[in-house]
């Protein structure tokens, strides 16, 4: 059973995210929180599998919300909602620890297979999205400054490592990455979850952002 903690500001969106959420076998609400405050005191008492993260919430923003939940202990995850496709907090959530994003607007078949997802470990990461995300935010990068800690980070990758991870950054899928270069969806797997591993990384947002803020990936690259 996958539990999971609503948090939006918005009484009426969350029971019509609870009504969805309940319908099915698998997934329960454990509770509704309407302010990032009170979610980051539920989510420590009730420890769910997935939050639902409102990015725009009176006092404490789900920005500053997702961190706290993510430093308490990495065990929730955290789904951000929001309004807009290139919503302007988007990239600090990434960065504060969510494992994706979601239009609150989006069918329900993709809510659920994004909560379903972001239970199992993995990133909803919409590659298109990501793309344009970082492009619409390239005043956030760092300088070129970076190239000593990228050349640093890279040597711990092999040769097929860089190469993967390069394509990873940019939000490719397993599939699409196996495609192009001509590999198994398997063996790309396998070289994934090593580049996770030699870096400390979470999981492929964490990835996404580490190669733009190394400038190992350009924006419009």
């Amino acid at each position: 059973m996958i539990r999971v903690l609503l948090v939006d500001d918005q009484s009426l969106l969350r029971m019509g995210f609870r009504l969805i959420l309940e319908a099915e076998p698998d997934i329960e609400v454990v509770g509704e929180a309407g302010d990032g405050a009170s979610g980051v005191s539920m989510a420590s008492a009730l420890h769910p599998d997935v939050v639902l993260m409102d990015v725009r919430m009176p006092g404490m923003d789900g920005i500053k919300a997702t961190a706290s939940i993510i430093e308490a202990g990495p065990a929730s995850k955290v789904l951000i909602l929001t309004t807009f496709d290139l919503d302007q907090y988007v990239f600090a959530g990434l960065k504060a620890g969510a494992s994706g994003f979601m239009l609150k607007d989006a069918p329900p078949a993709e809510l659920l297979a994004a909560i379903r997802t972001v239970a199992d470990g993995e990133a909803v990461l919409a590659p298109t999205a990501t793309r344009r995300l970082i492009d619409q935010f390239a005043p956030l990068l760092p300088d070129p400054g970076k190239q000593q800690d990228r050349d640093a980070m890279l040597s711990k990758l092999t040769d097929r490592e860089r190469t993967v991870f390069a394509e990873l950054a940019t939000g490719r899928s397993n599939r699409e990455i196996a495609t192009g270069l001509h590999l198994s969806e398997g063996t790309v797997k396998i070289h994934v979850g090593r580049i996770l591993t030699k870096l400390g990384l979470r999981d492929r947002v964490q990835a996404v952002v580490l190669a733009y803020e190394s400038g190992l990936i350009t924006p419009g690259s």
